[in-house]
Formats: C-alpha cells, sequence, structure tokens
C-alpha cells in the first residue's frame, strides 16, 4: 500500500468513527432521558431529550414565551400511559402522544398532541388531544439541565435554569 492509499484509507476510518459517534444519542449535546413511575397501577413514561443552560437566558429568549415548545430538545418529547388516565382532572386514553408545552412567565399550557414528529416544526393544534394551564413558578434549585421528574404521587415537574411547572397524573 502506498502512502496515498494508507492516507485515504486513515481518513475514512477516522470519518466513520466520526459519523458512529454522532449517532450515539448519549454523545449528544442534549441527551436522551426518561422520566417513569406507576401511579395508581398505571405507568406513566416521558422520553426527552435535556438540553444544557450553557450561560444562556432560556425563558423568553432561547424559549419563547407564548409559543409552542418541544419540552427539551432534538425529537419530540412523548408522554406514554399504560392505562386511562387523567391530567389536572381531564380525560387522556391509554397511548403514546406528543408532550408540547407553551411557557410564559406565570403559567404554562400543558398541551398533550396525537402526532410525533421532530422537535415542534410540524406542530398542528388541531391534533392536540388535550390542554391544561398550570401555574409557573421559581424552582427550588438552579437545573442547568432541563429536567423531568413523576412523583409517586403523579406530579410531573418540569424544571429547567430557575424555572418549574407542574401537573398532576391520576
Amino acid at each position: 500500500m502506498n502512502t496515498k492509499q494508507l492516507l485515504f484509507s486513515l481518513a475514512f476510518l477516522l470519518a466513520t468513527l466520526t459519523l458512529n459517534a454522532q449517532d450515539d444519542p448519549s454523545k449528544r449535546p442534549s441527551p436522551p432521558a426518561q422520566a417513569k413511575a406507576t401511579v395508581g397501577g398505571k405507568t406513566i413514561t416521558i422520553n426527552y431529550s435535556q438540553p444544557a443552560v450553557n450561560g444562556r437566558e432560556i425563558w423568553g429568549k432561547l424559549v419563547p414565551y407564548g409559543q409552542v415548545w418541544r419540552t427539551g430538545a432534538n425529537e419530540t418529547t412523548t408522554l406514554e400511559v399504560s392505562d386511562n388516565v387523567t391530567i389536572e382532572g381531564k380525560s387522556l386514553a391509554k397511548g403514546r402522544y406528543a408532550l408540547f408545552t407553551i411557557p410564559n412567565e406565570k403559567e404554562w399550557t400543558i398541551v398533550i398532541n396525537k402526532t410525533i414528529k421532530w422537535g415542534a416544526f410540524s406542530y398542528k393544534q388541531d391534533e392536540d388531544v388535550l390542554r391544561v394551564n398550570v401555574p409557573a413558578k421559581k424552582s427550588d434549585k438552579f437545573f442547568e439541565r432541563m429536567t423531568i421528574a413523576i412523583s409517586n404521587q403523579g406530579v410531573v415537574s418540569i424544571n429547567w435554569a430557575n424555572a418549574q411547572a407542574d401537573f398532576k397524573i391520576k
């Protein structure tokens, strides 16, 4: 093998390794995460990606107020329930849904939508299954990465930077 062939082979190997590393979701700047709990015998699972603050102004800037947000990064955040539930008293049938939010300073709208695609780019309001408004508050601590947690009582908490929004699933 001559020098030219060796260099080409090494460049090809390096490009292949780089592309394969990018295919690994855990190596993304906003890695995948999951919140899961069993509430009243029903399993609730939320799959999302965790963007980081990275010194940016989040609320009202990176995530504009009053606009549909994918509630994370990368793929659409999903909510899956193993049986029929209620969210803030409104019925939701067993299934897998897109979870969007519309953040505002004092209140967030939690949006459950039937179409799961990439991000919020293809969001259509007429595909909403359910919407509820919940208060927004300052979180007790700062969250560098967006974090979603589900308590055993069914309280879903969305935290990022210094903001928190909670909604209840029964």
